[in-house]
């Protein structure tokens, strides 16, 4: 059984001169050669809700998974293209990302990712964004 290890996300994402910067409680675990960090992504506004978000991070892609109120799928890899969805309460569409950059540092279950990638909404263009996501192991006191 993988063992579930405690950890703090810094998750940075930078687009059109915007930049977004959480700082987050997760957990860590290494499955099958892959990172998985799973954290609850909580809703502004007056519906709430919560969603589990899920990044499984290999050797040369990335794929974020978000389950709950906002169900969401998209794979990074460095020149591809790859389809993925986002669902929603109050819309659906299919989505797709044309990434750039993938630089994966991990060391056991610490480590950081950096990507750069152009978003497709119907395969019309919606904007290019960089994230950059922090994972440090918790420290016993």
């Amino acid at each position: 059984m993988p063992q579930h290890i405690p950890v703090r996300i810094r998750l940075h994402s930078r687009h059109d001169g915007e930049n977004v910067v959480q700082e987050l409680p997760a957990e860590a675990t290494i499955r099958g050669g892959s990172l998985y960090v799973r954290y609850e992504d909580s809703q502004e506004g007056p519906q709430g809700g919560t969603t589990r978000t899920t990044v499984k991070i290999g050797k040369d892609e990335l794929k974020l998974i978000r389950h709950g109120d906002i169900q969401s799928e998209q794979t990074f890899k460095p020149g591809s293209k790859l389809p993925g969805f986002y669902r929603s309460p109050y819309m659906n569409f299919m989505l797709s990302t044309d990434t750039g950059q993938l630089d994966i540092r991990l060391h056991g279950h610490s480590g950081s990712v950096e990507w750069a990638y152009d978003l497709y909404v119907y395969e019309e263009f919606s904007g290019h964004f960089a994230i950059s996501l922090l994972i440090q192991e918790e420290q016993e006191t």
